[in-house]
């Protein structure tokens, strides 16, 4: 099941369009890729929690530990993938939120369900849920071995057009939006499914679509400003 899972007055009027839009989308508003119908595939899911801080809406992230064997050191939303015993796609993600995060499930209202998205390089089939974070508790890095850092990423920060690029891989053919916002550098999956929400939002404000950086070069940009190291400058 997709859509709304309470009624959009229920919900802070910035988080009700998102709500409301739920039910109106398919997998091809968020990703180029649907789950092939044959493809044997693993379920998963997202939980994308949003909450009201000091500096407005915001939303937790977290950057998954440079030691793991897959998606090292990338941004993500907390989640994972489903489990016997778990209460569908909202059970799967409330409950690997608190593994990783430590959020508190009880402060957590699920909202609605977005269509499920297909991961070919990892070969999850990953359901992405929206939730309002009615009663925020303290967060980090539960596992160290699997969690670097986590973050309450503002709104405002992410849909700031200088916080905005787009990335290529060379050899791939690929090309998506990335931000660079809390010290996080996010891209990929997470980061196409950022930039979608925000325009669904009515978040999203003109960003330059042109400014296109490789991959490579801008994480290690990126991780040099974080360091406090000089950044080379451009020929």
């Amino acid at each position: 099941m997709t859509g709304p899972l309470v009624d959009p007055e229920d919900v802070p009027a910035w988080l009700r369009s998102l709500v409301k839009i739920s039910g109106d989308v398919g997998a091809d508003t968020f990703s180029r890729f649907s789950v092939p119908p044959d493809a044997s595939y693993r379920p998963a899911s997202v939980l994308m929690l949003f909450g009201e801080g000091p500096q407005g809406p915001d939303v937790l992230l977290q950057r998954r530990a440079d030691t793991l064997g897959s998606h090292a050191g990338q941004v993500a939303f907390p989640g994972g993938g489903a489990e016997p015993g778990d209460d569908g796609p909202v059970g799967t993600a409330l409950r690997e939120a608190e593994e990783e995060t430590g959020v508190v499930p009880s402060g957590v209202q699920p909202v609605a369900v977005f269509p499920e998205l297909f991961v070919p390089v990892s070969g999850f089939a990953v359901t992405p849920v929206l939730a309002y974070w009615r009663t925020p508790s303290p967060v980090h890095a539960v596992d160290p071995g699997e969690t670097a850092a986590v973050a309450r990423v503002p709104v405002a920060e992410l849909a700031d057009p200088a916080n905005r690029f787009q990335v290529v891989r060379k050899g791939f053919g690929w090309k998506g939006p990335a931000f660079d916002v809390s010290g996080m550098f996010v891209w990929g999956f997470t980061g196409g499914l950022l930039a979608m929400t925000l325009s669904l939002g009515g978040w999203e404000r003109d960003w330059d679509h042109g400014d296109v950086r490789e991959l490579d070069v801008a994480l290690a940009e990126h991780q040099a400003r974080v360091d406090g190291r000089q950044v080379p400058e451009k020929e």
